[in-house]
């Protein structure tokens, strides 16, 4: 009885005191967490406001997140308090993490958005606008040639 109360000892000291690298992200309302992989994380709200985050990007809001190297140790050693600053921020000066992540979810939207428009415009056989009652008026080559422009300069700059 005590050889199996000793190496069961042993095997818990082992696990519990195994270190890894801790690192930390935070999600689209600005809340800290710690995880001790390097998996990639997705984070979106929902209709109501509620965060949720997975290791796919299996919704269409999801967004990927920064982990930032936090230290060396067990997620049990890891404080929210002890986080260190991000010195790799792409936060522009005085933007909250919350207001980061904000501005980078609405830039992946844009980005998205202005990316599927291009991509119709460059593939449709001809272009046209609709008018009031309902007809298709049909763009000059010229007219065509400009939106399509327009089009893509709207990808460069909301993806770059």
């Amino acid at each position: 009885m005590k050889k199996l109360t000793a190496i069961t000892i042993l095997i818990f000291a082992f696990c519990t005191g195994a270190n890894a690298d801790v690192w930390t992200w935070v999600d689209v309302k600005g809340g800290i967490h710690f995880v001790d992989t390097v998996i990639p994380i997705y984070t979106w709200l929902d209709e109501r406001g509620s965060v949720h985050f997975a290791d796919k990007p299996g919704h269409e809001g999801a967004t990927p997140v920064k982990l930032v190297w936090h230290s060396s140790g067990t997620l049990s050693e890891a404080s929210a308090d002890e986080v260190q600053e991000d010195t790799d921020s792409d936060a522009y000066p005085g933007e909250t993490d919350e207001e980061r992540l904000d501005r980078e979810m609405a830039e992946a939207y844009y980005c998205k958005q202005s990316k599927e428009i291009h991509e119709t415009y460059i593939n449709a056989p001809r272009l046209f606008t609709t008018t009031e009652d309902g007809q298709r008026e049909y763009l000059s080559d010229e007219e065509a040639a400009t939106t399509i422009a327009e089009s893509e300069a709207k990808v460069k700059e909301w993806c770059n």
